[in-house]
């Protein structure tokens, strides 16, 4: 499609023979199914970013990371981006990877250490940490994470936005309890709840949003600190199943738009291709 304004028309307008143009990568079967999507892929050549509280290399659910930074606020009250040579602080950005690589093995992972011990950290770490994500361009940012504070929400916004129009896709979880928190209220991101079945591959849409879609949130096993297991239930880790999810459609049909990546997760999910 042709930058260059039409003289004739509105900003931001096309004429309707141009529409032939335009690139809709690739052709879609009617109906889309779900083997379609994600059958015999692995999310080779996907890159996940788990904004979180680190990751530990090396853990055998994880494996190699691709690159780990982490927001530190200096003493000017400043965020600042460094290389993470400390890794998971907390355990919760270790368990959410984990969920990733085991539905998506060949991904590439990405941390950015936002949180701090017991998965706290601030809304200027939140912002950095995501400005930063969102400028390297990576296929998705999984969130398991949320901020109840209305002065950082304009930001988030804007951020989320960007990253949408940019071809970037956040996953974000909703609070795991029934208060308002960002990012995962804003349309542009997928907004995670749990569902309490046992497939991983199964996951749910729901027609009226905020939360848009259900994924195995409950009792799932994964990656703790130190090498070790764990069990655990939350939206946190519902969100990462969903990432790893889009990583496989990803890898079987690149170039797709977070709105295209949307349209499949709802056009194939357990639900839908029920009804």
């Amino acid at each position: 499609m042709a930058e260059e304004p039409y003289a004739d028309l509105p900003a931001w307008s096309i004429h309707a023979g141009s529409v032939e143009h335009v690139d809709l990568q690739g052709d879609w079967p009617s109906p889309l199914t779900r083997e379609w999507a994600i059958d015999g892929a692995t999310g080779a050549g996907v890159r996940v970013c788990i904004l979180d509280s680190g990751i530990e290399a090396g853990h055998p659910l994880v494996g190699e990371i691709q690159h780990a930074v982490a927001i530190e606020i200096g003493d000017d009250g400043a965020p600042n981006l460094i290389d993470d040579t400390v890794g998971d602080v907390s355990g919760h950005g270790t368990a959410c990877a984990s969920i990733v690589r085991a539905l998506a093995p060949e991904c590439s992972l990405i941390s950015v250490r936002v949180l701090g011990a017991g998965s706290t950290g601030t809304g200027d770490a939140l912002l950095a940490g995501l400005r930063w994500a969102v400028e390297e361009g990576f296929d998705v940012v999984n969130m398991s994470l949320s901020t109840t504070k209305h002065l950082f929400a304009a930001t988030l916004h804007e951020l989320a936005d960007r990253a949408y129009f940019g071809g970037t896709i956040l996953v974000a979880s909703a609070h795991n309890m029934p208060v308002d928190s960002y990012p995962w209220r804003f349309a542009a991101v997928v907004s995670v709840g749990s569902h309490d079945g046992e497939d991983p591959l199964e996951w749910f849409y729901n027609p009226t949003p905020p939360v848009e879609f259900f994924a195995r949130g409950l009792d799932v096993e994964g990656a703790w600190l130190n090498g070790a297991t764990m069990r655990y239930s939350g939206n946190s880790f519902a969100t990462p199943h969903i990432s790893g999810i889009i990583a496989l459609i990803l890898s079987k049909h690149s170039g797709l738009t977070p709105f295209q990546l949307k349209t499949i997760l709802s056009l194939t999910a357990r639900n839908v291709e029920a009804a």
